[in-house]
């Protein structure tokens, strides 16, 4: 099947074929949004999405061998471009963080109603950040708040500004429309915003803004 342009590709990783098959049939159905291939397991998954360089990928956590978390850090490893969304039915913290510092998008639960999936996957792909409020609150707990503190001294209020955007969770386009600024410059606060706080990638920066009273 030759890809659509302009459609949302998404990768399916999950090691249930029941969960796969439901997902499949709802976003096939969906005008912006195409599957491009499946896999079982972390191993499969990471192989697939360098094969086929999706846009989007719906990962399980609980996997057989190469679970979620490690798909995540490897593919973080290889630079592979694709937004992670986790779809699981865990929710105790003890997932939920590492799989946000691994490289994850979004965390949503596998009873999600199907209408805000599309609308999950279409909105990680917009470059946002995506929890469901319950995966906020499990971040918003984390003991790390006094060491981290000290690292927002070294933001200018530019980049301040940025942060409290990505906080929002708006993509680099809409900081831009924003604050009339180009992509690329919004591009390269966002990188220093990453440096100077310590942090791997745009959402572990929205929640450290969360934590310090940055954003709405």
């Amino acid at each position: 099947m030759a890809d659509t342009p302009g459609r949302v590709r998404v990768l399916l990783v999950d090691d249930h074929q029941v969960v796969r098959r439901g997902l499949r049939t709802f976003l096939e159905v969906q005008d912006d949004i195409e599957v491009v291939g499946e896999a079982s397991d972390g191993e499969e998954g990471i192989a697939r999405a360098e094969e086929l360089r999706p846009d989007v990928i719906l990962m399980d956590i609980k996997m057989p061998g190469t679970d979620g978390i490690e798909a995540l850090r490897r593919l973080r490893e290889l630079a592979n471009p694709a937004r992670v969304l986790i779809v699981t039915s865990f929710t105790e913290q003890r997932t939920v963080v590492p799989a946000l510092r691994a490289g994850a998008a979004g965390y949503v639960y596998k009873d999600i109603d199907p209408d805000a999936l599309a609308g999950a996957i279409r909105s990680v792909h917009a470059g946002h950040v995506l929890l469901q409020p319950e995966v906020a609150v499990a971040l918003l707990t984390q003991d790390d708040q006094t060491s981290s503190s000290s690292r927002g001294g070294a933001l200018t209020d530019r980049e301040r500004e940025v942060l409290s955007h990505i906080a929002d969770g708006r993509s680099n386009r809409e900081i831009a429309r924003a604050l009339v600024l180009s992509e690329k410059t919004v591009k390269t606060h966002v990188s220093n915003i990453l440096m100077k706080l310590d942090v791997a990638d745009r959402t572990q920066a929205a929640l450290w803004a969360v934590r310090h009273g940055i954003g709405d």
